[in-house]
């Protein structure tokens, strides 16, 4: 009995293993690749359910239940029975606590490039983004949108960059002096005659 406790013990260790789906973490897989990144507006969002498979914890708490059962007293075919009957049930609690863990809310975004295309991207943000908002849509094994972060290219013709003055308010600007003031002769009027 004492084994089994340790079993559900380890198995449930297992629930602190649960998936991030922040868009500001990145697994260790995707460090160092290059993604294609494409600049949009949100166009709308929805908060929505995520549910953890249960495939890691079923396969982590029928290897638990296993090794346990196998360890029964006896032999022959009660041991192989033991070692089945815990594996199944150690599938099942791992299976469990995953969920149980795993399970969470997000935000479903869907996106308009530039282009015009939409794209939907689902992930865990502790904010959501606002709608109207401009934001990269980074592509790959593990796809994220983030706010826009990027600065405007510098403006350029063939040759090189060109600089471009500041453009100053009109208050700013000098004035031009006054002319000088030149005096006119009043016209004199014709001779009577």
């Amino acid at each position: 009995m004492m084994k089994l406790g340790r079993m559900l013990a380890g198995v449930a260790a297992l629930g602190g293993c649960a998936p991030n789906y922040s868009p500001d973490t990145y697994a260790s897989g995707s460090v160092q690749q290059a993604n294609k990144v494409e600049q949009g507006v949100v166009a709308g969002r929805r908060q929505v359910g995520v549910s953890a498979d249960g495939t890691a914890g079923g396969i982590t708490g029928a290897a638990a239940g296993g090794i346990a059962g196998a360890q029964a007293p006896g032999g022959g075919v009660r041991t192989a029975l033991t070692a089945l009957g815990g594996t199944v049930v150690g599938g099942l609690v791992g299976s469990g606590i995953e969920r149980a863990t795993g399970d969470t809310t997000a935000f479903e975004y869907v996106v308009r490039k530039a282009n015009g295309e939409l794209v939907s991207v689902t992930q865990k943000d502790t904010r959501p983004l606002e709608l109207g908002q401009k934001v990269l849509v980074i592509a790959g094994g593990q796809a994220r949108i983030v706010p826009d972060y990027t600065v405007p290219p510098p403006m350029s013709v063939i040759g090189g960059p060109v600089t471009i003055a500041p453009v100053l308010p009109v208050a700013s600007l000098p004035l031009a002096p006054d002319p000088p003031s030149v005096a006119v002769p009043e016209p004199t009027p014709p001779p009577e005659r």
